[in-house]
């Protein structure tokens, strides 16, 4: 029960975090001679991935996938991340300092993670397969 509020509670600041990456993918598209393109089609894609986030909250058992892709991705680009701030002097502060909190994101995430349900577990709870079973008892 505390796991699970938990994993909500966590789902849903990364998602309204990563939601508010619409805010900068706007101002890069408004101004495109004066910002990264690169950044701009990453917060589009972070932004999209909150909002997904923020559906999954009322029902995490069924999107454990989501739940997994936002942990792995966070660390792939945290590794991304880390590898370019020891490589511009200018950025590494704001790129490891960043690393770090998506490297937290992922943790938590992974370590919050609703188990993976059997087929007996899913039926009891009313998954597909017992939506099909009701289906075919008719």
């Amino acid at each position: 029960m505390i796991r699970d509020r938990a994993l909500k509670t966590v789902m849903a600041l990364v998602g309204l975090l990563f939601s508010a990456a619409i805010y900068p993918a706007l101002g890069g598209l408004r101004d495109p001679a004066n910002s990264d393109t690169g950044d701009t089609m990453m917060m589009s894609l972070y932004a999209a991935l909150g909002i997904f986030l923020l559906i999954a909250v009322r029902n995490p058992p069924a999107h454990r996938s989501l739940i997994a892709f936002t942990a792995w991705s966070s660390f792939a680009h945290a590794v991304a991340m880390s590898a370019l701030g020891f490589e511009i002097a200018a950025e590494r502060t704001g790129f490891l300092i960043g690393s770090a909190v998506l490297v937290v994101i992922g943790v938590v995430l992974i370590a919050l993670a609703p188990a993976k349900q059997s087929a007996e577990q899913a039926s009891a709870s009313g998954g597909m397969l017992g939506h099909a079973q009701r289906r075919d008892a008719r």
